[in-house]
């Protein structure tokens, strides 16, 4: 019956991933005792089992096997923000999507830490693993980008240009990975021991203090540049609310004058 010829197809990408998986654990294992230089794509095949038309239908070269996982963790990235709730601060998805990443590395610590020693060891594993890298922050600062709100942000006096909204994209984007980043060298240098995923929400605290408004509300407006008033301001539509944050040492009537002047721009 036609219920159960489907029930026993395979799942094809589950077995792709798991002949990447394969066939990555054997270049390591070869990687690690003859030398990354010495080993060859053949050696590679035939240490897994398989022949050398298999490994080019899974990979272009013997580094890229050293990273199996990357395609199928950018999809699940990319799924992440595609799902997103609608009332959540765009940052707070990014944030969720690049986790995604680190439960990669998280689920086979010891394959994880030997893969590090390989890139830092190798300066051709590096610049694929830098590669890598490039390829979610360019996910996640198209997605802040697609989520800037112009009108939201309360400019400067004197600025007349507006917000760069690329460049506010792609530095709170590069502030996500390189958090990221930052706990995962962490962790691998420890050997892979300790609660990695409480270590990423502390990092990531830290960036939603700095960009977290950036993407709805408004957008942090630096301090000016006398140093006076220190305070920040982000003015909804019309309507809407006025969010205001200031330096603690700021005077009361310096805030209330920021205050006017944003409804004075709504």
């Amino acid at each position: 019956m036609p219920q159960s010829v489907r029930s026993v197809r395979p799942n094809v990408p589950s077995q792709r991933l798991k002949m990447r998986r394969e066939l990555a654990a054997a270049a390591m294992e070869l990687f690690a005792t003859k030398g990354y230089e010495e080993t060859t794509v053949d050696e590679i095949a035939a240490a897994a089992g398989v022949a050398r038309r298999t490994f080019f239908r899974h990979f272009r070269s013997k580094e890229e096997a050293i990273f199996p996982d990357h395609d199928d963790t950018l999809e699940r990235a990319e799924a992440v923000l595609d799902a997103a709730p609608a009332h959540e601060n765009p940052l707070d998805t990014v944030c969720r999507g690049i986790k995604e990443v680190m439960r990669m590395y998280a689920a086979s610590p010891a394959v994880s830490v030997e893969r590090y020693r390989l890139t830092r060891e190798v300066p051709t594993l590096r610049e694929r693993e830098i590669a890598s890298v490039a390829r979610y922050e360019r996910l996640f600062t198209r997605y802040l980008l697609g989520h800037f709100d112009e009108s939201a942000v309360v400019h400067r006096d004197g600025d007349e240009d507006g917000p760069d909204e690329p460049l506010l994209a792609e530095v709170a984007a590069s502030a996500v990975v390189t958090a990221h980043n930052h706990v995962l060298r962490r962790w691998l240098r420890a050997g892979g021991q300790g609660d990695v995923e409480a270590q990423l929400d502390r990092a990531f605290a830290t960036v939603r203090r700095t960009f977290g408004t950036g993407f709805v509300a408004g957008r942090t407006v630096a301090d000016p540049p006398d140093g006076s008033a220190g305070t920040i301001g982000a003015a909804g539509r019309r309507g809407e609310v006025l969010v205001a944050v200031a330096r603690t040492d700021a005077p009361l009537d310096q805030v209330m004058r920021t205050i006017e002047e944003a409804l004075r721009r709504d």
